[in-house]
């Protein structure tokens, strides 16, 4: 679990090195029409990982055990920080109406400190036996899914580089 810990940090401090500089205008800008800003990339991260924060304390709290599959365990998850794969989100953690920068960095970062405490507090072994249906991995267990989370992280990491590029260039 550590070594997940420490992936979800990196992420979390380099993307959050990249935007906090960033002026009001260039964080919500768009690209185009059909991109999102980096304020939009930011919401959807946020509303992606309390989404998974719910759904784990949901099942958390439901004391079963659940297992998956062998197979489905082996399920890399770090499939999700490539780009060459485009996948749509799914309605619920499309960011509609980003806050402004520092709410919606601070709202980040609280939700980051919010999924490690979930972490801290339950273990390992205890995240094993929760089943997260994810929407395109398909059902994965807690630790994979926390490790989802960084993986997504930096998929996003990528997309903010690239809208930055699109922005800046002249």
């Amino acid at each position: 679990m550590n070594r997940i810990i420490a992936r979800l940090d990196t992420a979390h401090q380099k993307l959050i090195v990249t935007i906090t500089p960033l002026g009001p205008d260039l964080f919500s800008r768009r690209p185009s029409a059909n991109e999102w800003s980096i304020a939009e990339v930011v919401h959807h991260l946020c509303l992606v990982e309390q989404r998974v924060i719910k759904d784990l304390e949901r099942a958390l709290a439901q004391g079963s055990p659940q297992r998956i599959s062998l197979i489905r365990r082996l399920m890399p998850t770090s499939i999700v920080a490539s780009r060459l794969i485009r996948v749509k989100a799914p309605k619920s953690v499309n960011p509609i109406t980003p806050p402004e920068k520092d709410l919606n960095i601070e709202d980040f970062n609280n939700t980051r400190n919010r999924l490690k405490g979930l972490c801290s507090t339950y273990g390992r072994s205890r995240l094993r036996q929760v089943v997260f249906k994810h929407p395109f991995l398909g059902e994965i267990d807690g630790v994979a899914t926390i490790s989802f989370v960084g993986y997504h992280e930096q998929r996003h990491y990528k997309q903010i580089r690239e809208v930055l590029k699109k922005l800046t260039q002249t």
